[in-house]
């Protein structure tokens, strides 16, 4: 039996139905996604090595400064790191949001309007603009909510620091954008983490070899005796306290850090006289323990400093602040 086709069921001359706009039989062109999650993903990634490098060079700069000592429970030491970790990854997704997409459409914008094809160049005239922006929105936002403004120096600095951080993320997230429109493969995440891992271990080997070779050396507390705690003690604006070998002591305008109710540790001077003792841990001369019964002041100093310049300290506020109120020996000068 012969088959008959349809009519419509085969076109003419054996040639397909060409879309709209096009001549038939001509080659169909073939269109790209516009790159927004390659480099969305491009971008993070680029953040995030810079925090993890950045993070670890800080770390190695602070083992040979002053510093609170680390936590020693492995359990909130894994802790801290995933927390730390996840957010990165988040911080490094509302940046991306917020300041490398909008660098890389303002670099579209400008390369069209200036009749060129796509460039990383453009990307690296559009990164500063964002940066600035960036610093007047929140820099505005933060200045309503304090009603004062930063001196002028510090948001040039924030200008910089953020245009430096946002540089390299912006390139990378770019350069895959780019590769995702010219229909090229795209693998750029995959090498801002191999290159930032090689990035970090070289930051990891340097530093190693740095501490390991004498060459940098971990802070360590003065090692003092009880007789090198005797003596007047200053916060520089004239609060004191006057500790004696006997283990009395005597203040005179010294803060006593306080609760006002509210929130917040305010300052209240402190006179009179009262006790104090050393606090130690394996024999070793860590800190001071100040009792002044006048005004109900009752503090543990922590050692720091150096032998030449020892210091006692106390946290200010809620634990992790930051906020320290120090102590300086006073040095006694000999007629």
């Amino acid at each position: 039996m012969t088959q008959h086709a349809e009519p419509d069921a085969m076109p003419a001359d054996g040639k397909k139905d060409a879309a709209p706009g096009e001549t038939p039989g001509a080659p169909k062109r073939v269109t790209h996604a516009d790159g927004f999650g390659a480099a969305f993903c491009a971008s993070v990634a680029g953040l995030c090595a810079e925090a993890v490098i950045g993070g670890t060079v800080a770390l190695l700069v602070m083992l040979s400064r002053e510093h609170d000592s680390p936590p020693r429970d492995i359990i909130m030491i894994v802790g801290l790191v995933v927390g730390v970790a996840l957010l990165a990854v988040l911080v490094s997704g509302f940046v991306t949001a917020v300041a490398v997409m909008p660098t890389l459409a303002l670099a579209r914008r400008i390369a069209r309007r200036a009749g060129r094809p796509e460039r990383w160049w453009w990307t690296v005239a559009a990164v500063p603009l964002v940066a600035a922006v960036a610093v007047v929105v929140f820099g505005g936002v933060i200045a309503l909510g304090s009603l004062a403004l930063a001196p002028p120096l510090t948001y040039l600095l924030w200008w910089a620091a953020l245009t430096a951080g946002l540089l390299p993320a912006s390139l990378v997230a770019g350069a895959a954008g780019r590769r995702v429109r010219d229909g090229r493969p795209v693998r750029m995440a995959r090498r801002v983490v191999r290159d930032g891992l090689l990035a970090w271990l070289a930051v990891g080997a340097l530093g190693a070899g740095a501490y390991g070779t004498g060459l940098a050396k971990v802070y360590e507390p003065p090692r003092l005796e009880k007789a090198d705690l005797v003596g007047a003690w200053t916060d520089g604006h004239g609060g004191k306290v006057e500790l004696t070998g006997d283990g009395a002591a005597v203040a005179k305008g010294l803060d006593n850090y306080v609760w006002d109710g509210t929130g917040h540790a305010r300052p209240k001077e402190c006179d009179g006289s009262g006790k104090w003792t050393t606090l130690k841990r394996d024999g070793k001369v860590e800190g001071v323990s100040l009792t002044i019964g006048s005004c109900e002041l009752a503090r543990n100093w922590i050692v720091g400093g150096t032998g030449k310049e020892p210091r006692i300290f106390h946290e200010v506020g809620k634990p992790g602040s930051g906020k320290r109120y120090v102590l300086v020996k006073a040095v006694e000068h000999k007629g």
